[in-house]
């Protein structure tokens, strides 16, 4: 008899109650995992997985046509046709392995707390460390919170069939074949996007934090909440855990989340997990002081960095992966962690900022300040480029990613609809800009096999330079001008530091190359737009 949903919930609950099953204490967890890691220069643990980013094409969403996912691979198709026989063999197996269970909760609020159900198979004990690593992401377990999400590894899965599998609707998710923790991170911020947007949310890839900051202009000092939106290895985390030079008396930065928000109608953000999965690749304290002071502590886990056998620790060798990964405590950012994990209403602060990081790196401004159409639009577009982290065979490609969220569940016309609704039912007091940090200058060639040639790279800004422009969009120093390549709102007036000028793209082309970038550019975005039936014209218009 085919299995439904309901029957798999219904297998997937009573799992924890079976007597192969071992619930242990984060304490306990973190001394049988420890003996499988390698130690570090600061005390922390360092843990090696044979899978070294997420399995993002063999990930299958399963149940109604609300969840299903727009566009499948073969190999997807294939999944899931064979879904029902897959779990069935699944629930087989998991009643005589070795497993351990382990409850934590996500989020710090009295509305929406999802409880997270972690059964692991340790048939390898080493496995044990997954579950001491969501133990050290997630809250305490609170018994009262909802809804109850279920996530299953199996890590010891045949290779060849290596999948996820995703049942949004009854909050289940297998993970079969891959012990990358990536898996487990995602996979509850997935389920749990999914229960947000059905209670009037919407789950954001976007980290957070409040800043008090003085304008320049008037010598108030403001409070300002702001969102960074991005793909990994574009700089969420960074700037969402960036001070952004912020010195003067009385100005503040409080960390609240980096990688998934939830954002109610009135612009207030409810905040998921007590550790941040920084990726590690070029960390360094004079760009990013305040992540290296909380990566550096004993209590951070690492995944997949190169350490060697004194313990000494190198962020630059990607000998194993260019995504090497740890879990950073959130109390180990010090007096610069917010007392909340959630940001207030719009009403309640002085300005609520949304920066999308993009990664365009030839003739898009470095910074632009967006009307809610555009802003809506940057959403929609999700403008990127692919990292080790998603898909290492096409990390470097221009990719786009609707709210640079791989994670979503269910209509994306949905999401950007409600998105721009949002944004304008709060007007004025909801400003949105774009960040880009993929430079520009890029010169490339397109080869007969399809691959991409770059001939010369892009002038990529520093962190610090990054930093100093939103530094800018703070104190409000900045004077717009309307540039007439897209439309956008540009600074017209010098920036303490960085030289913008150097950043022209007229420097690096021909004014008959640059328009035929342009050009490009704007036929890329609309072609984009434009398969998106029932999207708010608006929106669409706005890329024109």
């Amino acid at each position: 008899m085919p299995l439904s949903p309901q029957d798999v919930l219904k297998a997937v609950a009573g799992l924890c109650a079976q007597p192969n099953v071992e619930s242990l204490t984060p304490e306990e967890l973190k001394r049988r995992a420890e003996p499988f890691g390698a130690r570090t220069q600061w005390g922390s643990c360092n843990f090696v997985s044979a899978v070294k980013n997420r399995s993002a094409g063999l990930t299958v969403y399963i149940g109604s046509e609300a969840v299903r996912q727009r566009v499948l691979s073969a190999r997807q198709r294939e999944i899931l046709d064979n879904w029902q026989e897959t779990v069935a063999a699944v629930l087989r197996y998991v009643r005589r392995a070795p497993l351990v269970c382990v409850e934590r909760t996500m989020g710090q609020n009295g509305d929406f707390r999802p409880r997270c159900v972690l059964t692991v198979s340790v048939h390898r004990p080493e496995m044990c460390r997954l579950s001491h690593m969501v133990c050290q992401t997630l809250f305490e377990a609170q018994p009262e919170g909802s809804p109850v999400q279920h996530l299953v590894y199996v890590p010891e899965w045949p290779e060849m069939h290596r999948q996820m599998l995703v049942l949004p609707e009854v909050n289940v998710t297998f993970v079969l074949g891959s012990d990358y923790y990536g898996e487990a991170k995602k996979g509850f911020l997935r389920m749990a996007m999914w229960n947000a947007k059905q209670r009037g949310m919407l789950g954001l890839h976007a980290g957070s934090k409040t800043v008090r900051a003085v304008d320049m202009r008037t010598g108030k000092m403001q409070e300002i909440a702001m969102l960074f939106f991005g793909l990994t290895a574009t700089g969420k985390t960074t700037h969402s855990c960036h001070d952004h030079g912020l010195n003067l008396p009385g100005e503040r930065t409080a960390i609240a989340q980096d990688d998934v928000v939830f954002l109610s109608p009135d612009g207030a953000t409810l905040g998921t997990e007590r550790g941040f999965y920084l990726k590690t690749e070029g960390l360094e304290p004079n760009s990013q002081p305040l992540i290296y002071r909380a990566a550096t502590s004993a209590n951070t886990i690492f995944e997949n960095v190169l350490v060697d056998y004194q313990g000494n620790v190198d962020f630059n060798d990607t000998t194993l992966t260019g995504n090497g990964r740890g879990v950073m405590q959130r109390d180990d950012f010090g007096e610069y962690k917010s007392e909340s994990i959630n940001t207030p209403p719009a009403s309640e602060v002085d300005r609520c900022l949304f920066v999308f990081i993009v990664r365009r790196n030839a003739v898009v401004p470095l910074l632009a300040k967006l009307t809610p159409e555009q802003l809506a639009a940057a959403f929609m577009l999700g403008e990127s480029v692919e990292s080790s982290g998603g898909d290492p065979r096409r990390a470097g490609q221009t990719i786009n990613e609707v709210g640079t969220n791989p994670f979503i569940v269910g209509s994306e016309v949905a999401e950007g609809n409600r998105f721009y609704e949002m944004v304008k039912a709060n007007g004025a007091s909801m400003q949105g800009y774009l960040l880009n940090t993929g430079g520009v200058g890029e010169i490339v060639r397109e080869r007969p096999e399809g691959d991409r040639e770059v001939v010369r790279p892009a002038l990529h800004p520093s962190v610090n330079e990054s930093a100093a422009l939103l530094r800018a969009v703070l104190r409000n120093t900045i004077e717009w001008e309307r540039e007439a390549d897209f439309g956008y709102l540009v600074p017209a007036n010098e920036i303490e530091g960085i030289d913008l000028a150097a950043y022209n793209p007229r420097r690096f082309y021909s004014e008959e190359e640059r328009q035929r970038l342009v050009d490009h550019t704007k036929r890329d975005r609309l072609a984009w737009l434009e398969q998106f039936q029932s999207l708010e014209p608006g929106i669409v218009e706005s890329a024109k």
